[in-house]
């Protein structure tokens, strides 16, 4: 990639934008960050501000909305500008969910980036080790309660700063991963009571994991400020897991950095030390 190449980085100010735009920045590269609250605004309902975003842009890196209906829009639009790679977000499994609208919104998401002109990328990672303090399952932990109707599911469950790495090599080795899709995880499986147990242990909390029905947990979503749709759509994605589906960790992480994910381990150690786990 060369110094005349600009990356935009959709959702600069989310889970995986902002540690991809930081990672593109340490290695040299020109980012234009873009979001709703960034110097760069970028908002998926107001297709007139796209153009701007677009400017002089070669690269684009791209979450995947919840509703995909702007997506290729925005794809024709990014072409027209003379963007010429695109890396996308989606989610492992997004053909195992069915009719799940968060399963159908990742697919038509992917068939507009994969029915471009662009030299494309699709990353799929699993869930993020992450989800235990930056979303849901942080205010569980807190409460020293988890429950989820997992039962004995088994998930590779991925550490987020291996999936922005990932990212931010794809977007700065143009050619190399031209037209793939890497499933992306974590090196072993292990079962959510498991992975509580360990939060448990090195944060010396007593924490438990319990399993409820998904109509139990579907409630207690929606107790927790979500819309019944997405508090549905979640349920069915840990109903999804329970199945097997996604248990089987790939060799995503190293096919393209070259070196192993890191274990569901580190991620504990790094987090229990910043306090995020303790009232």
């Amino acid at each position: 990639m060369s110094n005349d190449d600009l990356v935009l980085v959709l959702g600069a100010t989310g889970k995986t934008g902002r540690r991809v735009a930081a990672r593109l920045r340490l290695r040299g590269a020109r980012v234009r960050a873009a979001s709703r609250s960034s110097a760069t605004r970028f908002d998926w309902s107001e297709p007139d501000g796209w153009d701007a975003a677009l400017a002089g842009v070669t690269a684009v890196y791209l979450v995947a909305p919840y509703e995909p209906g702007p997506v290729p829009a925005f794809v024709a639009r990014a072409q027209a500008a003379g963007v010429r790679r695109m890396v996308l977000l989606s989610g492992r499994g997004a053909d195992s969910w069915g009719d799940s609208g968060f399963g159908q919104d990742m697919l038509s998401a992917e068939a507009a980036v994969r029915g471009s002109s662009l030299e494309w990328t699709v990353l799929r990672p699993c869930n993020f080790a992450q989800n235990f303090d930056e979303e849901l399952l942080h205010a569980p932990v807190l409460a020293g309660d988890v429950a989820l109707p997992a039962g004995t599911l088994v998930e590779p469950l991925i550490d987020i700063e291996d999936v922005a790495d990932v990212a931010a090599t794809v977007l700065l080795e143009p050619g190399r991963h031209a037209g793939r899709t890497h499933e992306l995880t974590g090196p072993r499986a292990l079962t959510y009571a498991e992975a509580v147990a360990l939060i448990a242990r090195a944060t010396d909390r007593p924490i438990t994991y319990r399993q409820v029905g998904p109509a139990a947990h579907t409630a207690a979503l929606v107790g927790q400020g979500l819309d019944e749709e997405s508090a549905r759509t979640i349920t069915a994605m840990y109903l999804l897991i329970g199945r097997g589906v996604l248990a089987e960790p790939t060799d995503g992480v190293a096919a393209v950095t070259g070196r192993a994910p890191r274990p569901f381990e580190d991620y504990v150690l790094r987090t229990a030390v910043t306090g995020a786990w303790t009232r």
